[in-house]
């Protein structure tokens, strides 16, 4: 037919639909590699969790010492001492750098033993006079146990103590072992917040969760400078 002029739109647009088609096809590991980065940091945020009062063990019975120690009176009259669940939220796991060993008389407010994150140390002081009747030796084996069970397997030491009911008298009990904590994890906020200010953004944003709320493990991202601080401010008490 006269006139008449035949295309072929899928011959003359056949490089248009080839770029498209191999444009998609580019999108399409981009974005399943986008949809896992955001379930990773989803999932990162969910292992980390929000360091809260909520998630806090306190079990009653056990005198909790300014110092974060705590004690238990056993029915044979030794005291089982260890490090108190906020402590080791903030710091994450640790090891311990030495044990002092049975026979040895201790006063309250004497170096104990010494936990390490990466060479980033704390010092822990005894919330109890006495003589050390046993060391936990199995947490230099198995450190984690310290961070799982803190209050059961985890103990670092019994004491026979010699000056029990003066030594309880400035430790926390029950429910006001439960208000102490607390106000210790806002005093520790207060503490970040300050620090923070010559810290980096990027720094600022390991430590802290969408609204501002801390991480847990708190600590564990932060320079032995950080450590040392508080060591100062909460470990390294005037009045045990």
């Amino acid at each position: 037919m006269e006139g008449y002029i035949y295309s072929d739109i899928f011959a003359t647009k056949g490089l248009e639909y080839l770029i498209i088609i191999a444009f998609l096809t580019m999108l399409i590991p981009f974005g399943v590699i986008l949809n896992r980065q955001v379930k990773m940091t989803r999932k990162l945020h969910n292992t980390v969790g929000i360091l809260s009062a909520a998630i806090l063990k306190i079990p009653q019975g056990l005198f909790y010492s300014r110092n974060h120690t705590w004690m238990f009176m056993e029915k044979s009259g030794t005291a089982k001492v260890g490090l108190d669940d906020l402590l080791l939220h903030l710091t994450g796991e640790v090891n311990i750098l030495s044990l002092r060993s049975p026979g040895e008389m201790v006063n309250k407010g004497d170096l104990i033993t010494e936990i390490n994150q990466q060479g980033k140390i704390l010092q822990i002081v005894s919330p109890v006079s006495g003589k050390i009747m046993e060391t936990n030796v199995q947490l230099t084996k198995q450190p984690a146990i310290l961070n799982d069970d803190p209050y059961g397997k985890g103990w670092i030491y019994k004491i026979k103590p010699t000056n029990w009911m003066a030594d309880v008298k400035s430790c926390y009990f029950a429910e006001e072992a439960a208000n102490w904590s607390a106000n210790e994890l806002v005093r520790f906020k207060d503490f970040m917040a300050s620090t923070m200010k010559n810290n980096s953004q990027e720094e600022s944003m390991i430590i802290l969760q969408d609204g501002g709320e801390l991480v847990d493990h708190t600590l564990s991202a932060m320079p032995a400078e950080t450590w040392k601080e508080f060591q100062n401010e909460f470990l390294t008490l005037y009045h045990l």
